[in-house]
């Protein structure tokens, strides 16, 4: 117990760290943005629809349809309809830098009909789910602390009838039909899509850290076991979360010194941007900044000649 104990303290620093840089840091937009898709991607590992950062930036910026759109017959849910719910589960009226960086991101491609236009099915079935559980993870706690977070996820869990999906109608040889029994959904990635918010409304975090979704398909079901999953995830979570805004401050830091430009000129804007959503095409570039396409084929030229 003392050695969880332990682990437990230095995860919580770990994440007061994190949420106390983020606080003031000139790249907190640009994490928020980045972060936000890495735990949609850890979401959809969770929900047994495997894909990566990489899928995603293609899709946002326009390289590509949807992940996945074309072969998950046998999938739980489309990515289109998850990406939603992982987006809208990082909506904070607190926060209007995650307010402003989520507007961006709906600016290149709105996750809200992308999701109605191939997944209404799955806005419908999943739904309901979503919002019991936001709004139980968002009411007041009792107390601060992982206990308290750990007691209200296995709630929320606990409060869940999972959407079932018709059994399949076979037809044999002879003419006789037979109905296979209906699948039910895990919902695990749903409570998992809301720990942010947990984590937020408990008072532990300023701000609702995208990334902090990384739990276990099957947590537990007692408090200790999901108290300690949790401060395992929030320590890896962290730490790497760190190590990434180490990585955009000190890129930040460099803009200066790279770009010898007019205070008019938009190209440090496209270079905080293209951080945030690397590979933008000239005719994101160009919604995003307000410029002509012309204008922004010479900005996206221009900033590719420094080398970043």
């Amino acid at each position: 117990m003392l050695a969880f104990s332990s682990s437990a303290e230095q995860a919580l620093l770990l994440l007061g760290r994190l949420d106390g840089r983020l606080a003031n840091s000139a790249a907190a937009d640009i994490w928020l943005a980045r972060a936000r898709l890495k735990g949609a991607a850890m979401l959809a590992t969770v929900a047994s629809v495997p894909i990566g950062v990489k899928e995603l930036q293609d899709w946002i910026c326009g390289r590509t349809l949807p992940p996945r759109h074309s072969e998950g017959l046998n999938d739980p849910l489309s990515i289109a309809a998850l990406v939603h719910f992982a987006l809208s589960a990082t909506e904070s009226r607190r926060d209007p830098i995650a307010r402003a960086t989520l507007n961006i991101s709906r600016q290149l491609l709105d996750d809200r009909k992308e999701a109605e236009l191939w997944a209404p099915e799955d806005l419908v079935r999943f739904g309901p789910a979503w919002r019991a559980v936001q709004a139980l993870v968002e009411a007041p706690y009792p107390a601060a602390g992982l206990a308290s977070v750990a007691e209200r996820l296995i709630a929320a869990r606990d409060s869940l009838a999972a959407p079932v999906s018709g059994g399949q109608l076979l037809t044999t040889a002879d003419g006789r039909q037979l109905r296979l029994d209906p699948r039910r959904s895990d919902l695990g990635w749903v409570v998992a899509a809301h720990v942010p918010a947990a984590l937020e409304a408990c008072g532990m975090t300023l701000r609702r850290l995208p990334s902090f979704v990384d739990l276990p398909r099957f947590p537990g079901a007692d408090v200790e076991t999901l108290t300690g999953h949790l401060a395992v995830m929030i320590g890896r979570q962290a730490q790497a979360g760190l190590v990434e805004l180490d990585r955009l401050e000190a890129r930040l830091k460099k803009l200066p010194e790279e770009l010898q430009v007019t205070k008019r000129s938009k190209a440090p804007l496209l270079l905080r941007l293209g951080l945030a959503y690397p590979g933008l095409s000239k005719t994101a570039v160009a919604r995003l900044l307000g410029i002509s396409h012309q204008g922004a084929t010479k900005l996206v030229a221009q900033v590719e000649r420094l080398g970043t």
